[in-house]
């Protein structure tokens, strides 16, 4: 990768300590700063920052942001209540990724990571200075008790993620081992790795499956000053935070407070913004980007629109349906289905031409499965040829594609020849089962998901063609939470993001084992023997071309067993910000940080006389 300096700091003659060439530092070889999944390390031992951020950020100002929703507790480990997301901000992890590798993880509250060739086990050594906000040493003690609750007490999605952890013990003062058992899986030195340290003796009376209520004892670099719960959070820069000087977070985490507000309506929370009641906002919604925006204060360049070019994984944004509920048990209604959503149509009339239809559960990268199998994809598909469908191997996934009319007749032509093949009839312009029920189902959505409404309104009117009684509803995010997490629903919007490096999270995804557990992330119920076998091949692929071609597998396999109704995705990030701060001039691949942006003094100044504040 070609590091490019940032404009304003190359026409200073200003040194960004850029990173020396990449360490070929291998498992087995002692004691590192650092660990890559695959490959080599980026950044050297003691390098001064990563490359996609400003070094002499200055620190200050204090800012307002937003979300949506509301929260009643401060512990987003578990699954019981709706947990406020900024208490990771108050939170350091053993290490940390960087923004530009595949999957390279950075030593944080730990000073070295040693793992063995074989990597069935890896020791961290912790940081003699690593402290929590009181004062209070960061010890093996904690980083034990952090894993082990939450492995017994935490969201499912710990145990699936921990699942060949056999052991964790302290082996030295500052020293602390994790051991592993079963199944090849080199990613889990890296997974450890980013366990939260929590402190036990904070947590010792309090019950950790429990709410909570107040602000737990964290050791990042903002801690929370003061909420009102359900409401607001305001968040505090720790000045002489123990990990300031890092290469991992030197040029980060530069305003001095953030106050959160959270609101109910998404249309409201855009209004507020747009009065300046809080400073920046992605915008996730075609629409309003392209109308939104277009009142004084943006003709007048007191706020702009930014588009931040991002080069991360799309993963799936989907309309996922339940196939533990009929009649999403059957392949052939999924099918079906899918031909009942115009996305071109909707493209044109709804998003702008802004979006590219998702067609891979790993798209936008090298890990799609394209074209025809080949290769070491195609013999692992072969394993497995008399157990999965027989257009897996002869054609191109691609879904269903229109001409943007909204006239969709092929489409429902073929829906219907589907749901023929699957027992179902048209009776009195209804789509009946054999006992003459009509079929029908409801689509669910939260608050926040407002703007779907109108993308699927089209959709459930070409559902009303082929006969069937298709109903939206929208609930409140508690509710929704509560629905989601117990499998309560037919079919959501949901999805499931993707690295560059995928692992041992497929299991929560995707596996049998995980379909029943109350708020694993197998939203759709996949239940599929060939598809547990081919995530724990992913899992133990020995090198980076083996987990491109094992991931394809997965991949195709997945495509074609027609879980998801794909939506879509953009490869920019839309950021709406009032014109006061300044932010590196190159961006990560992960697009859109604001953790590396900072308040700047004259921008601020001059923003605010011209609005008379």
């Amino acid at each position: 990768m070609i590091v490019r300096l940032p404009l304003l700091a190359a026409a200073l003659g200003l040194s960004l300590a850029l990173p020396a060439a990449a360490q070929t530092l291998s498992p087995g070889t002692g004691p590192m700063h650092a660990i890559a999944m695959h490959g080599d390390i980026k950044y050297p031992a003691g390098f001064a920052n990563f490359a996609h951020v400003d070094p002499a950020a200055p620190k200050g100002g204090d800012v307002r942001q937003h979300a949506i929703g509301t929260f009643d507790s401060f512990n987003p480990w578990i699954i019981r209540g709706v947990a406020a997301g900024v208490v990771g901000l108050t939170i350091e992890t053993l290490m940390v990724g960087s923004d530009d590798e595949p999957f390279t993880m950075y030593c944080v509250v730990c000073e070295t990571v040693e793992t063995p060739a074989d990597r069935s086990w890896v020791e961290f050594s912790l940081r003699a200075g690593a402290r929590f906000h009181d004062g209070s040493a960061m010890e093996p003690e904690d980083v034990i008790w952090t894993f082990e609750t939450l492995k017994a007490k935490g969201r499912p999605f710990y145990r699936a993620y921990y699942a060949d952890v056999t052991k964790v013990e302290k082996t030295g003062p500052r020293k602390v081992r994790f051991v592993f058992g079963g199944r090849e899986n080199r990613e889990l030195p890296l997974i450890v790795g980013q366990v939260p340290v929590l402190s036990r003796k904070w947590w010792e009376g309090r019950e950790f499956d429990r709410p909570l209520t107040e602000a737990p004892l964290g050791s990042g670099p903002y801690r929370i000053e003061s909420f009102e719960m359900g409401r607001t959070v305001t968040l505090r820069r720790v000045a002489d935070h123990w990990a300031r000087d890092l290469g991992t977070n030197r040029g980060r985490f530069n305003f001095d407070t953030i106050r959160y507000e959270w609101f109910r309506d998404p249309t409201i929370a855009q209004e507020a913004f747009l009065a300046g009641n809080y400073d920046f906002r992605a915008e996730n919604t075609a629409r309003i980007w392209a109308q939104g925006y277009d009142t004084p204060a943006f003709r007048d360049g007191l706020f702009h629109k930014i588009e931040i070019p991002e080069q991360r994984v799309a993963g799936m944004q989907a309309l996922v349906m339940n196939s533990r509920r009929k009649p999403f048990d059957d392949r052939r209604v999924r099918q079906a289905l899918i031909h009942a959503f115009d996305f071109e149509w909707s493209n044109k009339n709804l998003f702008f031409d802004s979006y590219t239809r998702t067609r891979s559960y790993f798209d936008s990268s090298e890990l799609a499965a394209r074209g025809l199998p080949q290769g070491e994809e195609k013999a692992i598909l072969e394993r497995f040829k008399d157990k999965l469908p027989p257009e897996l191997f002869a054609t191109e996934y691609n879904p269903p594609k229109t001409d943007g009319t909204g006239n969709i007749r092929d489409g429902i032509r073929e829906a219907t020849r589907l749901l023929r093949e699957a027992g179902w009839r048209i009776a009195d312009q209804k789509l009946v089962d054999a006992s003459g029920k009509q079929m029908g189902f409801e689509i669910l959505l939260h608050q926040s998901q407002g703007a779907f409404e109108r993308v699927l309104g089209p959709f459930v009117a070409n559902l009303k063609r082929l006969g069937i009684d298709a109903r939206i509803r929208s609930v409140d995010v508690a509710q929704y939470q509560n629905r989601t997490d117990d499998f309560d629903y037919d079919m959501i919007v949901g999805g499931w993001g993707q690295s560059e490096s995928p692992g041992n999270e497929q299991r929560d995804y995707w596996s049998s084992n995980r379909a029943d557990q109350k708020g694993s992330r197998n939203s759709a119920g996949i239940k599929d023997p060939v598809i547990d076998e081919l995530v724990e091949l992913l899992i133990a692929a020995p090198d980076r071309a083996s987990l491109v071609q094992r991931t394809r597998a997965l991949d195709r396999a997945l495509q074609w067993g027609h879980w998801v109704i794909p939506n879509w995705y953009l490869a920019v990030d839309r950021v709406a910000a009032w014109d006061r701060f300044g932010r590196p001039a190159t961006a990560g691949k992960g697009g859109f940080d604001w953790s590396t942006w900072w308040v700047d003094p004259a921008k601020d100044a001059a923003l605010r006389a011209r609005r008379g504040r």
